[in-house]
């Protein structure tokens, strides 16, 4: 399964942002910061308004970010894919046929030769960057790593969201609601 038809992909970081979600115009929507009780509650809406949900597991509050964890969401919440930083997690979305997306933050040149190593360990579908205003990185990592590549971070505008799919951008993650109201 691909998103990259959709290029810009909303994170939502509430409840409140997700239902406004609903009822906008993107079919992939990623759920940021939740708790674990609240994930069926998600599912159902995000089914009930055809949307395809997301999950970033390091974020769900009462789970653990380990491969139990990444199990229970991919036998019992069943999202569309599911986003982490820990390899175990993104292997295992993958090994349930779910979309896996490896999140990396890169703060130096040696941040980024370590993010290589574990990608190709982990051979996620994605690889997310944040923060993703660096176009340069950007493309150079798309490259190296033979992934598409999220953009993610510090995006705040509309002229943002085209350099950084000018730059080789698979798509563009953004809890902004500016950009999403603007798409």
């Amino acid at each position: 399964m691909t998103i990259q038809e959709q290029q810009v992909i909303p994170a939502s970081r509430s409840v409140t942002d997700f239902e406004a979600l609903l009822g906008m115009n993107f079919e992939h929507v990623i759920v940021l910061d939740s708790h674990i009780s609240q994930l069926p509650y998600l599912r159902r809406q995000a089914r009930e308004y055809g949307k395809k949900l997301i999950i970033h597991a390091d974020l769900v509050q009462g789970l653990s970010h380990d491969e139990a964890g990444a199990q229970f969401l991919c036998q019992v919440i069943r999202p569309t894919g599911i986003i982490s930083t820990h390899a175990k997690v993104v292997a295992t979305a993958k090994k349930h046929r779910l979309v896996g997306i490896h999140r990396v933050f890169l703060l130096d040149s040696h941040s980024l030769e370590v993010s290589y190593r574990i990608i190709r360990s982990s051979n996620p579908d994605y690889v997310e960057i944040l923060p993703g205003m660096m176009p340069d990185i950007l493309r150079e990592f798309a490259t190296e790593s033979n992934k598409p590549v999220l953009a993610g971070g510090f995006i705040r505008t509309m002229e943002d969201v085209s350099m950084l799919l000018a730059s080789g951008a698979a798509a563009v993650t953004t809890s902004s609601r500016e950009i999403w109201e603007n798409c």
